[in-house]
């Protein structure tokens, strides 16, 4: 069986990829064709599924700022979003009724309000796999939108231990103990060494908060999420975070299958749950307009926005555990698994388009923008500063260095990191905070007194959504970049970058000519 769903996983993943898809849409296909060949999720999979769900929980964590999840645009945003979207929902649902659709006429009120609750969520999965695979994890709409993910996630826990009436535990309050012993445990991460026991101490820190939380009788992934955000500020939570990915990735493949695995739908269920996605522009429409009043920019509150229109799989466990209950009937718990699928390929799709259409229609959303700016949207540029390197990890470091050195004070760095940004400066480094994918950021600046850019960043993808942006506003200058291929130099070179050097080749050359000069010495 296992040989089975990982070679239609393997199968269906790589259409997709070959038609500019995301694999997990191939994967959800997969669970469908599966199901209706007449096979039947096992309990692997189910376990898979489980597994690649913590292990992202607690690389969110990794990633997450417990000051990002205060502003206002966070808390505010979300718990807004959420009300406003009880009421449209409802009402455009018992709208839908009227109409005297099979399944939806005889919904009661508070099953209606169940329903609309369950598809409040956005995906979490879905979410943050569209932006690792767009690289935009740090950028200013990815932190935020995860953000909100999180409070939505939060929300979601709490309507399940109400729900299940499963109280915690009194010994819940010995899991603070865990806060003063912070140093130490740091020290024991400092201890591992960057090899094999990287990844293992990650699954160790993962599941044993699960366990921990779970035994308390609190949600075991809330447990793996605040288990990352505790470690967030470690210096290494970047290399548990990439020792983690590819066991994640392999993980979730569980969850996209049992998604198809749930049951077999029938057309009408499948007209139903199409219907359900016509409310996606409702959640865009509401995301954007309550993010742009709490004074963000119209691209920030756009890419934000579109990525968070969808459906969640928090949304199919409230389902199930309504189910059960009785709540809700096993026919809805279909049409909902077949609602977040399709809006799952819907996100993915449009915004594959995001950038591209913002920038062609970026007037239209800009009007609705505040006259105010939030402090951290604001930039300032370096004066008589001609070379700005974009990306400020250890080869942008080393660029900085070796050219700080050779021309003095004209040298600045750009990175959406904040806390790292805060860290160089104090440093003595010229860095600053910014979001180099966002056209605004490259429009606000005057270009004529920039030279050189630098972009010091590891994925191609990357690089180009920054190329294009630098391109559009008619820079004069010379742009490099760096490529760990071959033919990523080729594909980066043809999209009209003027330089690019291979990060393994150019690295040897610089060993050997280090090395040679050693010679010279004796």
């Amino acid at each position: 069986m296992e040989f089975i769903w990982i070679g239609f996983a393997f199968i269906c993943g790589l259409l997709t990829k070959l038609v500019s898809l995301p694999p997990s849409i191939g994967y959800l296909a997969a669970g469908f064709i599966l199901l209706f060949l007449g096979y039947e999720a096992d309990s692997t999979i189910t376990v898979l599924a489980d597994i690649g769900i913590t292990l992202m929980l607690f690389t969110i964590g990794l990633k997450l700022n417990i000051k990002d999840l205060i502003k206002p645009e966070v808390w505010l945003g979300s718990l807004s979003h959420s009300v406003l979207w009880l009421v449209v929902g409802i009402v455009l649902l018992k709208g839908i009724a009227l109409v005297a659709i099979p399944f939806v006429s005889d919904l009661s009120m508070e099953t209606s309000a169940l329903i609309v609750f369950a598809l409040s969520f956005s995906s979490t999965v879905c979410v943050v796999k569209l932006m690792e695979e767009h690289g935009e994890m740090r950028t200013r709409h990815g932190k935020l939108a995860i953000g909100i993910l999180v409070m939505q996630d939060v929300i979601a826990v709490i309507f399940l231990v109400v729900a299940t009436g499963k109280i915690p535990s009194p010994w819940a309050a010995l899991l603070l103990l865990f806060i003063p012993l912070k140093p130490l445990i740091n020290k024991g991460i400092d201890k591992a060494g960057h090899g094999e026991l990287i990844p293992l101490m990650g699954f160790f820190i993962t599941f044993g908060a699960y366990e921990l939380f779970e035994f308390v009788h609190i949600k075991g992934d809330l447990g793996a999420l605040l288990a990352g955000m505790y470690l967030a500020s470690h210096v290494k939570a970047s290399e548990i975070t990439k020792s983690l990915l590819s066991f994640k990735d392999l993980f979730l493949i569980g969850f996209f299958l049992s998604i198809g695995f749930t049951a077999l739908p029938t057309l009408e269920m499948f007209a139903i749950a199409s219907i359900l996605t016509l409310l996606l522009p409702v959640k865009f429409l509401l995301f954007f307009f309550i993010l742009v009043k709490l004074n963000l920019r119209g691209r920030t509150a756009f890419l934000s926005a579109l990525a968070l229109s969808n459906f969640s799989e928090f949304g199919l466990i409230i389902a199930a555990l309504s189910s059960k209950a009785g709540w809700l009937s096993s026919e809805w718990l279909v049409i909902l698994s077949l609602a977040v699928s399709l809006s799952f390929i819907i996100t993915n799709v449009l915004y594959n388009f995001s950038h591209d259409y913002f920038a062609k229609n970026k007037e239209k959303f800009k009007r609705f923008e505040s006259k105010k700016r939030l402090k951290e949207d604001n930039f300032v540029q370096p004066d008589e500063a001609p070379i700005a390197i974009v990306g400020m990890g250890r080869v942008g470091m080393g660029a900085y260095k070796a050219l700080n050195a050779q021309l003095g004070e004209q040298v600045w760095g750009l990175d959406t990191d904040k806390d790292k940004v805060k860290w160089l400066n104090e440093n003595d480094v010229n860095a600053y905070l910014g979001d180099a994918e966002d056209a605004d950021f490259w429009e606000s600046i005057d270009l004529s007194k920039i030279d050189l850019i630098l972009l010091a960043l590891p994925a191609v993808q990357d690089i180009m959504n920054i190329t294009a942006q630098i391109q559009r506003t008619n820079y004069q200058g010379k742009i490099a970049a760096i490529a760990r291929y071959d033919d990523e130099r080729i594909a980066l070179e043809e999209f009209g970058v003027d330089k690019v050097f291979n990060f393994y080749t150019e690295a040897g050359v610089g060993f050997a000519e280090e090395s040679m000069n050693l010679l010279k010495r004796v």
